[in-house]
């Protein structure tokens, strides 16, 4: 699941909407955007959250692996260069 943040900042974004979706499908992920300002999608978020967990949960316990059944991904930085994004104010590191 792929979580895009502060929607309703459309002109400061870090990386526009079309990049994040199309990241995602390239990757079969699900992706949504929030915005905690104007109370979008964050409740949604957890909610689908929440639901893959148990799927997951559920096909490791029906395996009876002691492994998780997905594998694990390696972390992406959709930020090049950390330091003028914060100063833009592309993203909150609170």
């Amino acid at each position: 699941m792929l979580v895009g943040t502060k929607e309703d900042l459309l002109l400061l974004r870090a990386v526009p909407t079309g990049e994040s979706s199309g990241f995602a499908e390239r990757e079969n992920t699900f992706f949504m955007e929030t915005s905690a300002l104007e109370a979008l999608n964050v409740e949604n978020s957890f909610t689908v959250l929440t639901r893959i967990y148990r799927v997951v949960s559920r096909k490791v316990l029906d395996t009876g692996d002691d492994q998780p059944s997905v594998p694990f991904g390696q972390t992406i930085n959709l930020v090049k260069d950390d330091e003028s994004a914060v100063k833009k104010g592309g993203y909150c590191s609170c």
